[in-house]
């Protein structure tokens, strides 16, 4: 009985080894239509302008694809988009972060949790990141998020790895991007700006499977 029990898990020991080297040996695939840029620069009451960030930060963030905008209503409140988007053979990941970020650049962090959003396709909710930071007078209302195979909502980083484990085993593939919705205010005004970026947010989130990239 205890050499059967010794074979049994030698057995499982090889096979778990021969799958990991054949996971091991996939060739990543590589990412042949960014799309995020089409998402549309209307988004309900919203009209988008598209940016740009310094050519240092593009290289800080190396990413396949960025997507960085403002986004004005018709009665003048605004909203900032970024999208970070990184392919399978980038890990499907960026090593930046608010929490890293923010600080550095001298906001100070003053509120963060996590906040449910409709989602339709995420059995009608999911949660998201939910921060606010401050520097002298200015507070920054910020939701952000990790998204992966076009409908995963991802609002940590163990809930990403554990994702990325997974898709990549199954599918080959651990795509992913980070997302940014943000607007700046005074203090006064910090509940209603989170409502408008919430909604904003879920406007977007419904937009990006339609948008998403196409890796081969």
């Amino acid at each position: 009985m205890e050499n059967k029990s010794f074979l049994i898990t030698i057995l499982i020991l090889l096979l778990a080894g021969l799958a990991a080297a054949a996971v091991a040996s996939r060739k990543a695939p590589e990412v042949v239509e960014t799309n995020l840029e089409n998402i549309p620069m209307q988004i309900g009451d919203y009209g988008g302008t598209n940016d740009v960030f310094e050519q240092s930060v593009y290289d800080e963030l190396n990413a396949d694809k960025h997507v960085y905008r403002h986004y004005q209503s018709s009665d003048d409140r605004v909203v900032h988009l970024y999208i970070g988007y990184y392919g399978t053979a980038k890990g499907g990941r960026t090593g930046h972060n608010p929490y890293a970020c923010l600080p550095g650049a001298g906001w100070g962090i003053v509120r963060d949790q996590k906040v449910q959003v409709n989602v339709d396709y995420s059995d009608g909710q999911d949660r998201i990141n939910y921060t606010v930071t401050r520097k002298g007078d200015t507070y920054n209302v910020l939701l952000h998020w990790y998204q992966s195979s076009q409908t995963a909502i991802l609002d940590s980083g163990f809930e990403r790895n554990a994702h990325r484990f997974v898709s990549r085993i199954m599918k080959n593939r651990n795509d992913g991007a980070f997302v940014q919705v943000s607007t700046q205010v005074k203090e006064d005004n910090i509940d209603r700006a989170f409502r408008n970026v919430k909604s904003f947010a879920e406007k977007l989130l419904v937009l990006l499977p339609q948008y998403w990239p196409l890796e081969r």
